[in-house]
Formats: C-alpha cells, structure tokens, sequence
C-alpha cells in the first residue's frame, strides 16, 4: 500500500523501535543484564532532563527490549550506591564526587557496569543523557538487555554539533528532537525572521527552548532577520537594539545565533561591492552597472564594526551568547581580502568555516572540478577552510564549521542521507585531525535539508566521542546489528560500493541546482521552461533552487563528456551494489528485513537519480546539436525521442520507490520535488518537449 505524502513523520514519532530482542545472540554477551525486577534511580529533585533520561531508559527497556523496570527518584544516591545490585543508578559528580569523570566537560561522564548494577556519574544532567543513550546504544549492539561490564569515561570532541529539523523546516515535536538528542548531536537550528516568527510562520521560540532544554539540547537562531542598516549610521544601535536585541530580550535561553552573509547583509563602504542588497539589486539591476557582489557576497571591511554592533546589542541580554559568525558565501574571494577580515574580526566570537566547499581538482583534459556547493565527493578539508581555520587559530578565535556529518549534502536534495559510510569515514577522521591542529570545536551537521537518525549519524556519533571506537569495527556491529551477523560481508560490499559511486560524482552548479536536486522527477525540456509545483507553504517555492531549464557553458563541452563518463561510474557502481542488496533483503525476515528494504529503496532513488543525469546530459548535448541551422534535425529528433522515452520509464521506476517511502522525494524547504505528482508532472513536460522537438524537426 502506498504511504501518503508525510507519513515518514509516522515513523519519526516512534519514540524508540521494536523488535530487536534477539536471545540467541545477547545471552553470549559477558555483561551486566537486566530483568524486569531491576530498578531505574534518580536523584529526589534532580532537574527535568535527569527524570526524562531514566524514564527514557525504562521506556527503550520496554519498547525495544521487552524488560519492564521500575523508575523511582531516591533522597539518599549514596544510600543507593551501596546498594546498587538491580539498579541503573544516575548522578552527578555534586552527588558522586568519587566516581565523577576525571574531565570537566558537560557532557562527560563515567560509566560502571558490572555484576552489581550500572552507574552512570555525569558533570552534568547532560552528560548523564548522553550516558544513558550510549547504553541504549550498546544494548541495540548486543540485541539485548546487557550491558558489557566497563569501567570507563566518555567525552565528547566537538560542542556544539548543531542540526535543522527532518520532520518539517523548523518543526520539532517531542519525539523528533529525542532522536536528535539520542544522536549525539547538542543543538537545534531555526530560521529567525522576528520574536517567535519563523519564514513559515508563528513558532513559540520559548516553550521550543523549553521542550529542546528538557531533552538536553540547546536551540541557536539561524538570523534571518533584516537590518539593512550601516554601523556606522547614528541610528544604527536602536535599529538593531529593535531586531537582535529585542530577539534575545525576549527569548534568552537561545544559546547563541548563526549569522551568514546572505542574510545579514548592510551597506558597506567597502568600495568591491554594491550599495544595496542582492534581493533589491535583483528587481533593479541597472543599479548595478559593474556587477559587483553584494555585501553578503564579499569580506566587506566594516564586517566587524558590524559584529562589535550586533554582538554589543545581543550580549547586553545575554551576556554568554554564542555569537557564530560564518564565511559561507565568499569562500570564492581571494585568499588576502579574506584572512585581513579574520585578522580584524572581534576575537570574542565564533567562525565558522565550511569544511569543503569551494576547492578546485584538474581532471585530465584541461577539466577543472569544483566543489560549489555541499558536498560528499571531496572529504575536505579545502584550502579556504584550513586558510580561515589556521588564521582563527592563531587569533584564539573560536572555530566551527559546516561539516554535514548529520548524513546529507547537495549532492542529491530528496533523499534522507548519503549512504555511503567510507566517505563520511574519511570526513571524520580530516574534522578531527582539524580540531587537533587548528582547535575545531564545534560542528553544524545540517542545513536546511535536515536531520535524519541513520547508520551514518550513528557512525559520527562513535567517530566523534572518547574513548573511539575503531572504525571498522564500529560499521560491522551496527551493519550486524541491521542487517543479521550472515549478511555482514556483503552489506559491507554494499556500502563500500555507494561509497566509491559518491566519490564519482561531480559537484556542479548545473546539476546541484538542476537534476541532483530533485532527482528523477527533472524533466527534459526543449524552449518552455516548466515550473515546479509547489504548495504555498514552501519555503522556497517552484524554481527558486532548482532550474528546470537545464544549462551549460558551452565553451567547457569538454567538462560535461567528462562528467558523462564519471556520473556512468557512479551509475554502474549503484547498480551493482543494490544487486547484491536485493540477495540479502530476500533471506531476511521482521525489523531487519525493514531495514534492508528501506536500504534497497534508497540505493535505487540514487542510481536512477544518477541516470537522470546522464539523460539530461545527453538531451542537452543533442539539443545544442539540433538548434544548429545546417543540422540533420530529423535524425537528432529520434535520438533525443529514445532518450526521453528512456528517461520517462525511469521516471514511472521511480514510482515505486517514492510510494512505498514518503521521506523520498522530500525535502524540508522545498517540500516534495520527486513524489508521484511530480513525477508524473515530469513526464508529462517531457513528453511536451518530444512533441515540440519532432514538431520543428517536421518543418526542415
């Protein structure tokens, strides 16, 4: 039965899975195991997230496990220390000075497990949160209630690590943001156009803190609040003393705000930009005679005047707001102009650098690639993060960057994560050589394409803790936990295959903002452009991110046969790997025959994805060739009819795909791009196109 536009929320309102008892395989785990007469302990008048965290492991005993304990505060945790057989007991060093973990960071604990009972000794309720999930973790390792017996502490190496919603752009029920907790992940994201008013709308800032708070995270704003005002102008203080001073009066317990060029910009007097902003300069382009980048686009000069400004208005409410200050969009701009701004900028702040964007790697043949937008293909870091981060290093700026470890990119805009582990491997592993080298602290693991829980988060949530657990050690576990112990040699095969078809994409503005972002729902078109359908909700409606009329410099022809040839390798690569995927989904059975499915789903969204854009390609190249005046347009019009009719039966494959998963097609800001309306709507253009091609072809 097909699911419904937005039934994935369904699944992403299960508060914790069933289905993974397996008894033949956890009663072989040396640990500490838990009946139904255990107990769950908490400190009497301990805050709201310490409560929530031991009702939260009763809840997964029960749900996940099939063990029913009890949870009950106590007014003496010594009293029940010593007492603790058949008990999981939580403190904080306040209570448990002895046992406290020897690091002082939040969210560090000390975990004990062994044939007495389990204790979890965090610095903070925080701290014992995230012990408690990790708990949750191992026993979903084990498929079982046991816990190995362990005496060890835990730390966390990157704080913040900050995501947008996956349930909807700026919707956080309850149980979207305990999964987002469960992952290691520290904060949420909102879009901030005013005090409680998002691009979508009303949101009650406040009781989201307050709900966030309680499950152990923080929420930043994500400015997109305009102040088209110069620091230097008279007025400028009551001016932003009425937007980001008001924000924070009003909602103090925001932990900071995300402010990128393009939605902070001012009239600079840095003589390389405009007077205006880009969306102004966008209805009266005559305004804008030489061309220049707006301030949003460029390291204006007076940047930190405007920061001190800003930062001044936002600290006089909140004293400890983390103001994050990111150079997102003028990673293009000549290194020198950049790292004068760095050196300028108040040392009180957050940077953040994006960790590869905007590198550059020649290809044989006088090819040029580059990384224009978020991407999986190149593992980072690039040269305009290390120049940033080297620079904030030796300024004793605080450093963060655009990492996408939550498990997605631009590289295909509707699907809920890259699956493909090898990659995001190598990303941890540059992200914390950074953090070692140049002190990289904290991390924003999406955008507005949001968060999804998947092996992938989970795998950056091992990367990114101490103790580490090696690598390859910690995939085997969760693809045997996912997937049955008998399948781990070819589900390895598998994700090694979607890795390797990853590094064969190509990031380019043409397909990034065309055919990769919605997938095979991009139609071919002739001369019509074709307007997306959109509902009026969306964020960003119709064509504003991805143009349907597909383009290229044709000066660079030479590029696109080479990204013919490298999308083809990543084609076959998929293909290849949800052949073996398909073996393994007929011997399963229950939760992991789910799963495995679910896998399957998404591999084949992306090798027909990739399909798409070898046809959009070949559609382009034999249009140019049939637009020419002395061509033989009847010969070209039946090449380009084989092609549609290729592209329009992977479009009714895709059909499937998307009806039996409502998160396929999907994407927060953009709404749905790829379900069957959209699908059908493409193929409809694209027939249109055939029919207008053949036409002209005709008249010859």
């Amino acid at each position: 039965m097909a699911e419904r536009n937005y039934a994935f929320r369904q699944r992403m309102s299960a508060a914790h899975t069933p289905g993974f008892r397996n008894d033949e395989k956890w009663k072989r785990v040396c640990g500490a195991v838990i009946s139904d007469d255990w107990e769950v302990v908490y400190p009497f008048g301990a805050p709201a997230l310490t409560e929530y965290a031991a009702r939260d492991m009763a809840e997964f005993l029960s749900v996940s496990m099939e063990v029913y304990v009890r949870v009950r505060a106590s007014k003496s945790i010594k009293q029940e220390l010593k007492l603790r057989r058949g008990r999981i007991l939580l403190a904080t060093k306040e209570l448990l000075p002895e046992l406290s973990p020897s690091d002082g960071g939040e969210l560090s604990y000390r975990l004990i497990s062994d044939a007495d009972g389990i204790v979890i000794c965090a610095n903070t309720p925080r701290g014992a949160a995230q012990g408690v999930y990790y708990v949750q973790d191992r026993m979903k390792i084990h498929e079982g209630p046991v816990l190995e017996f362990t005496d060890t502490e835990r730390r966390a190496l990157f704080a913040p690590r900050m995501v947008h919603s996956g349930f909807g752009l700026d919707m956080y029920p309850d149980e979207h943001l305990r999964q987002i907790a469960r992952q290691g992940v520290t904060a949420i994201l909102i879009f901030v156009s005013g005090v409680d008013h998002t691009p979508r709308g009303y949101l009650d800032f406040n009781d989201l803190i307050y709900r966030a708070g309680r499950v152990g995270l923080d929420v930043y704003a994500y400015n997109y609040m305009h102040c088209f005002c110069s620091p230097d102008d008279p007025s400028a203080r009551e001016r932003y003393e009425e937007t980001y001073g008001r924000l924070f009066e009003a909602c103090p317990g925001l932990k900071g705000i995300v402010m990128v060029g393009e939605s902070c910009e001012f009239p600079s007097r840095d003589p390389h930009v405009a007077a205006y902003n880009w969306e102004y300069l966008r209805e009266h382009p005559e305004l804008n005679p030489e061309h220049k980048p707006t301030p949003g686009w460029y390291p204006c000069l007076d940047y930190p005047d405007w920061l001190r400004l800003v930062t001044s208005v936002i600290r006089s409410h909140k004293p400890d707001a983390d103001c994050v200050f990111w150079t997102y969009n003028w990673g293009y701009v000549d290194e020198k102009a950049r790292l004068e701004l760095i050196r300028a900028l108040p040392a009180d702040i957050s940077l953040m650098a994006t960790f590869e964007m905007f590198e550059k790697f020649e290809k044989p043949d006088g090819v040029t690639v580059s990384c224009v937008d978020y991407t999986l293909s190149f593992e980072g870091p690039g040269k305009y993060f290390v120049s940033e981060a080297q620079e904030a290093h030796r300024r004793g700026i605080r450093l963060y960057t655009m990492s996408n470890t939550g498990g997605l990119t631009w590289d295909i805009g509707v699907i809920p994560y890259l699956p493909c582990p090898d990659q995001w491997h190598l990303r941890h592993e540059a992200l914390l050589k950074s953090a070692r080298m140049w002190g990289l602290a904290g991390l924003m693991d999406s955008h507005h394409y949001g968060f999804w829980p998947s092996i992938v988060s989970e795998l950056a949530k091992t990367a990114f803790w101490e103790p580490q657990t090696d690598y390859e050690t910690a995939l085997r576990e969760l693809i045997a936990r996912d997937y049955g112990d008998n399948n781990v040699q070819t589900v390895r095969a598998v994700f090694r295959n979607y890795s390797q078809a990853i590094r064969m994409y190509v990031p380019t503005n043409p397909d990034q903002y065309g055919p990769y972002r919605i997938g095979p729902a991009y139609p071919l078109l002739f001369r019509e452009e074709a307007v997306l359908e959109s509902p009026d909700y969306a964020h960003f409606k119709n064509n504003s991110i991805c143009n349907t009329m597909y383009s290229y410099d044709t000066g660079r022809l030479n590029c696109l046969e080479y990204e013919l040839k490298s999308t083809r390798e990543m084609e076959r690569l998929l293909r290849e790997a949800n052949a073996q995927l398909y073996g393994v989904c007929e011997v399963l059975q229950g939760r992991k025959r789910a799963n495995c499915e679910a896998l399957l789903r998404l591999g084949r969204f992306m090798e027909y994805t990739a399909h798409t854009v070898i046809n959009v390609k070949n559609w382009y190249l034999l249009k140019l060739e049939f637009l020419k005046p002395d061509s033989g347009k009847r010969i070209i019009a039946q090449k380009m009819a084989e092609i549609a009719e290729d592209e329009i039966a992977n479009a009714a494959r895709t059909i499937p795909l998307v009806e039996a998963d409502s998160r396929l097609g999907y994407e927060p800001s953009m709404e749905y791009m790829c379900d069957r309306a959209h699908l059908e709507w493409k193929i409809r253009h694209t027939r249109k196109a055939c029919e207008a091609v053949a036409a002209e072809a005709e008249k010859q």
